[in-house]
């Protein structure tokens, strides 16, 4: 009987082609064929027994199943445990089925419930998206995704250094687990799969919208103004880092809770939203290459860099996130080349910049101003573009005009003199840019017709960037001798500006033989004492006419180049009128060396005055 040991069907099968044969051979059954038959009579009745305890169980389960269908309750809304049942049903309706799987007297039972299961999976269907939809966070923890930085976060679970935020309520995540594992498990989990990639992909795009972070194409990029593009690449930098830091994280969380290690429903949920993010760092890179962007580009380019290893990360483990790792290093390559290449080019714009007209009254000229300011801010990324500028330093140099001869050599020796270690390849291209705009001042300088404007002019724009180096982060770029030899450099030009303004000046004081030979001095040297006055009086108020209306915005510079000039004024005037007063009319006369003083506070305030009437003795 050995060959009777087997289940269900298959033994009734056997046993009744075993009494077929014996009915065909015999014409009276043998004890061991009766044997048999009272066997299979047996295992008959069992198993009608069962069918029919199926039967009643299948018809239970469908009707619970279908009850649900007239109400439109949703049936999480009354609480887990109805939802429970539910699943309970629905689970007992899968035993069923594959219990009638198989058989062929059971085709009616068997199409009945999968009719019923079907059911069952779009009702479920259904609840999982209610479930996902209602009780998702909008508005608590999400309005931290707002924050500058994550100090600023409300406490939240930490993974492997990352803040984790609930994107949906925590107390209905096991009743999606649990529908999910029935869908999945009743060969629904493309179903349930498309539902929770829809409804949370679109809970990303309205974060994104809420974050004001519009959906551009490249051409509008492209298109956008300077004051529209820095909006927008503000809101992009602001919304990249809370993405990838902190929604991009949770939102890989909430998937694993629910779904395990299906890991491709995360990538599918935020490719397109990724994509979107990249899109416009693309148009950015490829846009038109002006000094202005260069800062906002850098901080992009430093957040992608610093980014990177959590987008290797979160898309490491399924082949659809290998477009994004790929793209994401494409998008982070060109912003690299763009930052370097408008780095490059703002050089080559300083030593284009053509002035036609002289700046009025030699201030600092807006040109030095913009470069020493973007030079400054520019150590705000020191490391990131020393990497970029050492990337591919002479190859890309090639690009760029090249310098004249004196601004070359100005450059090596004072990069040879100071050169640290550290940001090497950025201190090169700082020197050279300083000696390309001291080169442009140089040719700014010669619009003045007044020698001693040139000289202003030189000081003050000199003057101005030592002051910016020296008390900024670029003195730690320019190092000390730098700072030194500009130092000197602009007290030159005031030892200059001394000479070309008061010799001229001051010959009319010196006695007969002694005149400086130069300027409205060189016929003053056989004029009588009064005739010097009148010579002096005359070329004072010329220089203060015009020196009145020069400015030195600096107060300190200002005060210096004034207090030199009343030296050289006051001891030669006090010398010659201490000699000559008894014997000249005082109304030669014309200023006390104490009207002198006060005149010559005057000097430098961008201010014309004139003194023709005035002093009048």
């Amino acid at each position: 009987m050995g060959e009777f040991e087997v289940d269900g069907e298959e033994k009734l099968i056997v046993a009744a082609e075993y009494l077929v044969q014996e009915l065909r051979s015999n014409k009276s059954l043998t004890r061991n064929a009766k044997k048999v038959l009272g066997s299979l009579l047996s295992e008959l009745s069992r198993v009608v027994i069962i069918s029919e305890e199926i039967e009643q169980r299948l018809n239970l389960v469908c009707e619970k199943i279908t009850a649900r269908e007239v109400d439109e309750t949703m049936i999480w809304d009354l609480g887990s445990d109805a939802g429970n049942e539910f699943l309970g049903a629905v689970n007992e309706l899968r035993g069923l089925i594959d219990r009638l799987d198989g058989t062929t007297e059971e085709e009616v039972s068997l199409r009945k419930a999968h009719d019923v299961l079907q059911t069952a999976m779009a009702r479920l269907e259904d609840e999982f998206k209610h479930l996902l939809v209602e009780h998702a966070v909008e508005e608590g923890s999400m309005a931290s995704f707002g924050a500058a930085s994550t100090e600023d976060l409300v406490p939240g679970r930490n993974s492997e250094d990352h803040i984790v935020v609930d994107l949906i309520r925590p107390e209905v995540i096991s009743d999606l687990k649990n529908i999910a594992d029935a869908m999945i498990a009743s060969g629904y989990d493309r179903e349930c799969i498309q539902v929770c990639t829809t409804v949370r992909k679109e809970a990303l795009d309205e974060f994104l919208y809420d974050h004001e972070v519009e959906k551009l194409s490249i051409e509008d990029v492209l298109k956008m103004d300077w004051a529209t593009l820095n909006t927008n690449i503000k809101k992009w930098v602001r919304v990249m880092r809370n993405i990838v830091q902190m929604y991009l994280v949770s939102e890989k969380s909430l998937n694993s809770q629910i779904f395990g290690e299906l890991n491709e429903i995360f990538v599918d949920t935020v490719k397109a939203p990724v994509m979107q993010l990249l899109n416009f760092g693309e148009a950015v890179s490829i846009g038109p290459r002006q000094p202005e962007k260069l800062l906002r580009i850098l901080e992009m380019y430093e957040l992608v860099s610093e980014l990177l290893p959590e987008i290797d990360s979160l898309f490491s483990d399924h082949h659809l996130g290998l477009s994004v790792r790929t793209e994401y290093r494409e998008v982070m390559r060109r912003l690299g080349d763009c930052a370097r290449a408008t780095f490059l080019e703002f050089k080559s714009a300083i030593a284009s910049d053509v002035s036609s007209h002289p700046f009025p009254g030699g201030a600092v000229h807006p040109l030095t101003n913009y470069v020493m300011n973007y030079l400054m801010a520019l150590t705000d990324f020191s490391q990131t573009l020393d990497s970029l500028l050492m990337e591919h330093e002479d190859g890309e140099d090639l690009a760029i005009p090249p310098s004249p001869p004196d601004v070359i050599n100005q450059v090596e020796e004072e990069f040879t003199y100071d050169s640290p270690e550290k940001f090497v390849a950025m201190k090169r291209h700082f020197y050279s840019i300083a000696s390309v705009l001291e080169a442009n001042l140089q040719v700014k300088s010669k619009l003045y017709r007044d020698v001693s404007l040139r000289h202003i002019f030189l000081l003050n724009n000199i003057h101005y960037m030592t002051r910016k180096v020296l008390n900024s982060e670029l003195k730690h770029i320019f190092g000390d001798t730098w700072n030194r030899k500009h130092t000197w450099k602009f007290q030159q030009q005031a030892t200059e500006y001394e000479r070309a303004t008061w010799l001229p000046v001051l010959s009319f004081l010196k006695e007969d033989g002694s005149g400086s030979g130069s300027g409205s001095g060189s016929g003053s040297r056989n004029l009588r004492p009064r005739e010097r006055f009148q010579g002096f009086n005359s070329a004072f108020e010329e220089v203060y006419k015009a020196q009145t209306g020069w400015l030195i915005s600096d107060e300190r510079l200002r005060e210096d180049v004034r207090t030199k000039a009343s030296m050289w004024v006051i001891q030669a005037y006090w010398t010659f009128y201490s000699r000559h007063k008894n014997s000249v009319s005082e109304r030669y006369i014309k200023y006390s060396t104490d009207d002198l003083e006060k005149l010559l506070l005057d000097l430098f305030a961008g201010s014309p005055k004139s003194l023709s009437n005035s002093y009048r003795r």
